[in-house]
Parts: C-alpha cells; structure tokens; sequence
C-alpha cells in the first residue's frame, strides 16, 4: 500500500479538488440549521446517519473498518474531532471565508510545530510562506486590538487540531484503510455530540435564539426543520471525507493538499450565490495569500529530496 501514495497524482488531485466542492456546499448548510439545533445534536444525529453509508463503503470493497494500529487512529480521530467541533462552531458565527480561512492556518502550524516540536530545519522560502500565510490570516479576520471578540479564535484553533492530525496521519496512518479512518473519526465526533448533549442535559445553559445559540443548546426534540440540512450533510460528508482521506494516501501529501485551498474557492462562491454571503477586497487579498502561502509550502516540500526536509 506505500506504493501506491505516489503513484496517482492525478487522480489524487481530482479526488481532492471534488472533495473541497462537495464540502465548500454542504459547510454553508450549517448556518440553516444552527438556527434550530446545537452543535452537540447535529454532530451526534450525524454521526448516526454516517455510520451506516460508511459501512457500507466497507460492503463494497472499499477499504476494511478494523484499524491495523488503534492508538495512532485514536488520537488521530480526537485531534480531528477537536478541529471539526471548533470548525463547525464558527461557521454559524462567521462568514464561512473567514471561518475557512482560519481552519486553513494548519499548514502553518505543521511548519512550526516540525520545528520547535520535532526539531526540523526551516529554510528562508518556508519562513516566508508562513509570513505570507499570517499577512492573509490578518486580513481575512480582520482584528481589531480595540473591539477583540474571542470568537474570531475558534477557527483558528481548529487549524491547530487540524494541524495535529495531519502530522499523525502522514506519520503513523498512511497504511491504514480509509474506510477505517473515516469510521473512526465519525464515531468519536458522535461521542463528542453524546456526551455534550448529556452535559448540556445536565448542566443547561440558558443559549440565545438562532446561530448565536449554536455552541450552547441542548437537545431539541422538534427538529424537524433541520432533518434536511442534516441528511445532505451527512451524506455529503461521507463521499467528500473518504475522497478526501483517499487522496493523501495516493498522492504525495505535499502535491496534494495545495488542492485542498480550492475549499476556500468553492465555500464563499456558492455563500454569496445561495446565502448572498459578501466578502471584501481585503478578505479577498487574504485568502489569495493563505492559498499562496499553502502552495508555497506545497511546492519546496515537492522539491526536497526524500529524506530531506524542505527550507
């Protein structure tokens, strides 16, 4: 199974560009239904929709759900889940470009976290695309010293967990079947839902109307209204994260995740034709240089011999 991680970078590309378009319609959804139900419910009734469409990818042939090594698929699965909760969180607080933009800081941190943590050398060409990459950052959230809301925050620490679990992955989970990753990482999101909808049970937090209410409602019995929303989520989720998972085990991780940034494309293209989400020119800067600063990486990463880190 090695060999085959760089032997499609075609269809690598194209799996991973369809990917970044399923998920840059089905995320815009999470603003309809954050009106209704919290983000503990929707992850749980999720995850129980997923579970049976991801078995039967596994039916099909495509991929066994037994991990080979069940500690590094673990943590894997909660550092991803950290990311998605923070993630999902903001988009019902924010224009989906900007939560977007900060979940794609993790290439940042995976340049900073190899070199402070795993102690790699960092060249004059990465330094500059992480400069880049935090000019964009500033941009797109725009933060004002004055008026600082912490909610700008939390996808930015998505792309931190994100980070995380892309360096486990690419480490310890290259051989693992894909079909088990996903099912992993659904199942923990599932345990999150379950186990924030208990506390939220318990402990009830009085939770504004509407998407501001998202992070903190309980259990909403008549869910009615977001049954639809949940369902395209699910099953979107499910075709996009395989095909996205699928994609790094068979193309060179570094030539792939340039792809991912087509998200940031997608995402407020189809907000402002749907949703009639706007986004300004400095927003707009923003995300060219996030995108610039990821393909830069992309690029010296493609270029260091095997073995070598890039600079």
């Amino acid at each position: 199974m090695q060999s085959d991680k760089t032997t499609s970078p075609i269809l690598a590309s194209v799996l991973m560009v369809s990917a970044m378009a399923i998920i840059g319609v089905i995320d815009n959804v999470v603003i309809l239904l954050a009106d209704t139900i919290g983000l503990w419910q929707f992850h749980l009734s999720r995850a129980l929709l997923m579970l049976p469409l991801i078995a039967g990818l596994s039916l099909f042939g495509l991929g066994g759900l037994r991990p080979k090594r069940l500690g590094p698929v673990i943590l894997r699965s909660v550092l991803i889940t950290m990311a998605m909760l923070f993630y999902f969180a903001s988009l019902a607080m924010m224009p989906i470009a900007q939560a977007l933009a900060g979940l794609f800081t993790s290439p940042i941190f995976v340049l900073l976290i190899s070199s402070l943590g795993l102690k790699q050398t960092i060249g004059p060409w990465r330094i500059m695309a992480v400069l880049i990459g935090f000019t964009g950052i500033l941009c797109v959230l725009q933060p004002n010293p004055g008026e600082f809301d912490a909610k700008t925050l939390l996808p930015v620490v998505g792309g931190l967990f994100y980070a995380l679990s892309s360096i486990v992955t690419r480490s310890h989970c290259s051989d693992e079947s894909t079909v088990a990753l996903l099912a992993s990482m659904i199942i923990t999101l599932g345990l999150a839902g379950a186990i924030g909808v208990a506390v939220l049970s318990v402990f009830p937090i009085a939770s504004p109307d509407g998407p501001d209410g998202f992070v903190f409602r309980g259990w909403v019995w008549d869910m009615r209204p977001a049954v639809s929303w949940i369902l395209i989520q699910a099953c979107g989720s499910t075709v996009a994260v395989f095909m996205l998972i699928k994609s790094y085990q068979i193309g060179e991780p570094s030539y792939v995740a340039v792809f991912e940034y087509s998200v940031m494309i997608f995402g407020p293209l189809f907000a402002w034709v749907a949703l009639g989400q706007t986004i300004g020119t400095m927003q707009i800067a923003g995300i060219a240089l996030i995108a610039t600063a990821g393909a830069l990486l992309g690029w010296r990463a493609g270029r260091a011999p095997a073995g070598q880190a890039a600079t």
